[in-house]
């Protein structure tokens, strides 16, 4: 248990930090800080506590739909934003000036978040609000993770669009490669989102399902 927790904390830990280090490319934030981003327009709030307050609404929603949260559900929710804003006020990351740098900032961020999205998932401790989704999806229709995540991500974009959140090139980048670069972590250690089986509130293990 202890070393899945570690795990679980140092994926979200990657993942805040990814999501920052995208922010900050100024290439046009990834679809759900998109989202999270228009929503501060309208709401008094960092971008931390919008993610936390999106998570807290996506929990409920899984939960109609039969999505047992985990502790690592919770803990994703809560922890991200709290990494989001802790790495958004540091002075040692800075946008870059010029674009190659923006671009390699923004992949870079892409590729930290699929890597992290491999050690917390892999913790099994319950997939993340919004992973919850992609976990359910693929369960429900065989598809790979690259495919259910893509889909996903470009629909959120359009409501952060409509939100008036800071849509850009970087947003279509990170639409397309989120998905692989997760499928790429999981590929290189040799392992499927589809054969974990969390822990939730409800149970020790499903054991009776695989997500």
């Amino acid at each position: 248990m202890i070393v899945r927790m570690v795990s679980l904390l140092f994926g979200l830990c990657l993942f805040g930090l990814g999501i920052v280090l995208t922010v900050k490319s100024n290439m046009g934030t990834g679809p759900w800080d998109a989202f999270h981003l228009g929503l501060i327009n309208y709401l008094p709030l960092t971008l931390g506590q919008v993610s936390q307050l999106t998570g807290v609404i996506v929990i409920a929603l899984s939960a109609l739909m039969g999505i047992h949260p985990g502790w690592g559900t919770i803990a994703n929710m809560y922890f991200i934003g709290v990494f989001i804003d802790l790495f958004m006020a540091s002075p040692w990351i800075s946008a870059p000036l010029f674009w190659p740098g923006q671009l390699a900032m923004l992949l870079g961020g892409v590729l930290v978040i699929g890597w992290g999205s491999y050690f917390y998932l892999t913790a099994a401790l319950g997939a993340g609000p919004r992973d919850s989704f992609m976990v359910g999806a693929i369960h429900k229709t065989g598809w790979p993770v690259w495919k259910v995540r893509t889909i996903l991500e470009t629909s959120v974009a359009a409501a952060g669009y409509l939100l008036g959140g800071p849509i850009g090139i970087g947003t279509l980048i990170v639409a397309l490669t989120l998905g692989p670069s997760i499928q790429l972590a999981f590929t290189v250690m040799g392992k499927r989102v589809q054969d974990i089986r969390h822990d939730s509130l409800m149970s020790k293990r499903q054991s009776s399902e695989r997500v």
